[in-house]
């Protein structure tokens, strides 16, 4: 009976396939001379619609009956008339000479700008673009309709058969063709949004009111799963090509109609003159310099009349482009006039077939937004009076399907309406469930106490990869950690650890209660918090773990480039108000009280005019501080992403301003002083065009008081081999100790601009990455334990050192001359595999010190397109 299933299943599907076949029509483009394939080549049917071919020259699209025409840079172009579907073959001839009489030279003509029809076209087409700027408006309204389909690509009957869907063989209830590419995709997740855009001149103020929102797909059944939704939207942005740089993939790719660089980026070419939509437009067809470069390729449609504007955009990647997992994109743009006059977008068509890895399957990325309904009508002011630069409808999540059908341009697929049934039909395999368990532990690092989507977890277990690690002092370290969620509570959560060193046989652990004033869908860090949290914590660490944005107990950065021999115990109550509003803004308010006792060869002995002993009569036992902060940091633009662990930026491109001033007090044997601490800081990132981004990161702090060297500054230093950023990479734990100070991080990622031209680094792929870490400071007299004057100074301590075998004692903490900043460069390669970062340091300053490190390789995975 299952055979005859099977078979019947089979039977249909193929009875399927057969007759959506049946309905296209399929070819190949070739060379007339050479008979050679030629990829990307343009192909459009009557009705407007088109493809480009894939890397074997072959193109299939929805029959039409009419003329196919058939074009491509440097080949003339071709029409063809179809009555039927089918196969057809297309040559196409090259171009001999494009513009008028060319003098050949080798075997290219090369390509001038001097006296190019396409040039001076597209400088005409450039400077009309600012007639279709709404902003000169003094309001406008646009509803925007946007679309994100992700899906498996090329889904064949034998992956049903042999691959990783043989036991989900239901699955082929929901594959579908995508008309565009001719490809049998599996939709696996949708996700669908109405925004309404709003702008006022006077004051000028642009914000976004998302009216209705839904998700459907595998994310459901994951927690955390608003990750892909994030990457994807902000992976897979708006095109703006009236704009002069396109944020897409996370990088700036220039627009061919750059008023600042479209001219000297790009290559044009005057094609046809041919109808779009029965308007006449001239085809220019254009790529970059460098078809590695992060730039676009396609074809713009101009009107041909005194306007010079654009009816349709067809932008794609080359096929040498350096971007990865982008087998193939292409984004259609249509255009229309408003009654005001401009030339606005009005529909954008994304496609995006993506290939991680070659014995992963490939997906399929599909985003369509609609704009309408502009309006130039008088918006009230208290429509603009909300925090941020967007405020979620409180019904947006709950709108009926007959809204949506209301505001939707077209339906939605077949798969695309089925992604319930898909959903519940996963969940009933059986064996599915262990497998998303621990594929959702690889994933989020958490381990959930429940595998029953109808009792979703409400205590998560982990970060996995601190449940085993070590240190100088625990030796072999055990931790076992766990989390409440939301669904236990969504205001109130509880989180711990208790962990066990072999070497110094002591058990440490934390205990945390917070109150979110928000309610959370899962965790208390989802953004914007309020949230009220007290702490309890008790363990052991390095000085300059304080600095590392991972946890400090993490496996990964536990082994060390360098032996760590001053570390601390420490005991702290905290009580920390988190505040952030939409726009950016975010205060901290903290009360805090910590006992810090030294261990291995750290030391708090005051000085009293005697050598730094082991044996010393007078030595504190600890340090106990209590103090107040306030923290202020503004960083308009960001984007989180919430993960069971922390939660991160999508990306870096918003800047951020902080301050912070800490006021306490501090206190060994008898004795309670003040202390002051003042600190400020900024990030941007800046953009240089097709010579990708500079990260720079400025920031400076002083600390006021007279005060012992555990309270003085000191500068984050990475002690592991992995690469963390905004860190010194060779400066060695508490080398430095400073109350003023100021340091520039500055990292610059060229994109592979460099390598990209040498002919054998070219097909590698690699990517230059070269940086800066550089680090003014200064120790005040008063803080100075080396001078004359202080030597009998008990309120300061001896600096941190190491005891010799002699019992004499090395001080291994330095005062830097202000005059001398310490530098450290970096010269990287990224993009290894796609994977991998790798880098050489090499410290420039402060090399006299016996074993002082003077260089060092650092390495991390690092994941970009």
């Amino acid at each position: 009976m299952q055979k005859l299933l099977r078979f019947i299943l089979l039977s249909l599907l193929l009875l399927v396939s057969a007759a959506a076949l049946a309905q296209r029509l399929t070819g190949v483009v070739t060379d007339a001379k050479t008979r050679q394939p030629l990829p990307f080549a343009n192909v459009r049917t009557a009705d407007g619609k088109g493809v480009q071919t894939d890397d074997e020259g072959r193109f299939s699209v929805p029959f039409v009956t009419g003329r196919v025409r058939v074009s491509m840079i440097g080949y003339e172009t071709k029409s063809v008339t179809v009555k039927q579907a089918g196969s057809i073959k297309v040559e196409l001839a090259p171009l001999e000479n494009v513009f008028g009489e060319a003098v050949v030279k080798a075997k290219k003509t090369k390509y001038s700008r001097k006296n190019n029809p396409a040039v001076e076209l597209m400088k005409k087409v450039i400077a009309a673009k600012k007639g279709n700027d709404l902003h000169s408006h003094d309001y406008f309204s646009i509803d925007k309709y946007s679309k994100t389909t992700f899906a498996f690509n090329e889904v064949t009957e034998k992956i049903f058969q042999e691959g990783k869907f043989k036991r989900f063989p239901f699955l082929k209830d929901h594959v579908e063709t995508c008309n565009e590419t001719g490809k049998l995709i599996l939709p696996v997740s949708v996700d669908e949004s109405i925004t309404r855009q709003i702008f006022r001149r006077e004051p000028r103020t642009e914000k976004n009111i998302v009216i209705g929102e839904r998700t459907k797909g595998i994310n459901e059944l994951i927690n955390t799963g608003e990750i892909l939704n994030t990457m994807l939207k902000d992976c897979f942005t708006d095109v703006d090509i009236y704009k002069d740089e396109v944020r897409l993939l996370q990088y700036r790719f220039i627009s061919p109609i750059s008023t600042q660089s479209g001219i000297a980026f790009y290559r044009y070419f005057i094609v046809d003159t041919l109808d779009v939509d029965s308007t006449r437009c001239i085809q220019v067809d254009f790529t970059p310099n460098n078809p590695q470069d992060f730039g676009f390729s396609g074809s713009l449609y101009v009107i041909a009349d005194s306007t010079y504007r654009l009816l349709r955009a067809d932008l794609g990647i080359p096929h040498r482009s350096d971007v990865n997992f982008v087998e193939r994109m292409r984004i259609i743009q249509d255009f229309a006039p408003l009654p005001t006059g401009e030339q606005v977008l009005i529909k954008d068509d994304m496609i995006v077939q993506l290939k991680v890895a070659n014995f992963l399957s490939k997906f399929h990325v599909r985003r369509t937004t609609e704009y309408r309904d502009f309006s130039f009508e008088e918006i009230p002011d208290k429509t603009f009076r909300f925090k941020g630069d967007t405020r979620l409808d409180p019904n947006a999540k709950m709108r009926t399907e007959a809204f949506w059908k209301e505001h939707r341009a077209d339906t939605l697929s077949f798969g695309e309406k089925r992604m319930g049934a898909f959903l519940q039909k996963l969940q009933g395999v059986k064996g599915f469930k262990p497998i998303l368990f621990v594929a959702k532990a690889f994933i989020e690092n958490f381990v959930e106490t429940s595998v029953d989507p109808k009792k979703p977890s409400k205590v998560d277990i982990g970060p996995v990869n601190t449940m085993i690690t070590h240190n100088a002092v625990d030796g072999l370290r055990l931790r076992a950690s766990a989390q409440t969620t939301a669904n236990l509570n969504p205001h109130l959560f509880l989180r711990s650890y208790i962990a066990y060193g072999f070497k110094d046989n002591k058990w440490k652990g934390l205990g945390e209660v917070t109150y979110s004033f928000n309610k959370k869908a899962y965790l208390p860090r989802e953004y914007p918090v309020n949230n009220l949290t007290f702490t309890y914590n008790r363990d052991v660490m390095a000085p300059t773990d304080r600095f590392m944005p991972t946890d400090k107990d993490n496996v990964f950065v536990s082994f060390k480039w360098t032996k760590v021999e001053h570390m601390m115990y420490y005991e702290n109550f905290k009580l920390l108000w988190d505040y952030e509003i939409e726009n950016g803004w975010r205060f901290k308010l903290q009360a805090a009280t910590e006992e810090d006792k030294p261990t291995l060869q750290m030391i708090y002995q005051p000085l009293d005019g005697t050598p730094a002993s082991p044996d010393a009569v007078r030595h504190y036992d600890h340090l106990r501080t209590a103090d107040f902060k306030f923290d202020i940091s503004f960083q308009p633009g960001v984007t989180w992403i919430n993960t069971k662990q922390r939660r991160i930026a999508a990306n870096h491109d918003a800047p951020l301003y902080s301050l912070s001033h800490t006021a306490g007090l501090y206190s060994f044997g008898r004795a309670t002083y003040a202390y002051n601490l003042t600190e400020a800081g900024i990030y941007k990132r800046f953009w240089v065009k097709s010579w990708g981004k500079i990260d720079a990161y400025l920031k400076g702090g002083v600390q006021w008081n007279k005060v012992p060297y555990p309270m003085l500054i000191m500068p984050p230093a990475n002690l592991s081999y992995i690469k963390e950023d905004n860190m010194f990479e060779l400066i060695s734990n508490m080398e430095f100790l400073n109350d003023r100070y100021a340091s520039l991080m500055v990292s610059w990622d060229l994109n592979g601009k460099i390598f990209n031209r040498i002919p054998l680094l070219k097909k590698l792929k690699w990517r230059e990455y070269i940086a800066c870490n550089v680090l003014w400071g200064t120790l005040t007299d008063k803080n100075n334990p080396f001078l004359e004057r202080n030597a009998t100074d008990g309120r300061l301590l001896h600096f941190p050192g190491h005891f010799n075998a002699d019992g004499s004692y090395t001080y291994t903490s330095r005062v830097m001359d202000y005059r001398k900043p310490y530098v450290e460069v970096i010269a990287g390669i990224h993009n290894i595999f796609k994977l991998f970062h790798i880098e050489y340091v090499r410290r420039l300053t402060y090399t006299d010190t016996p074993g002082v490190d003077k260089w060092g390789i650092r390495g991390m995975f690092r994941i970009t397109f």
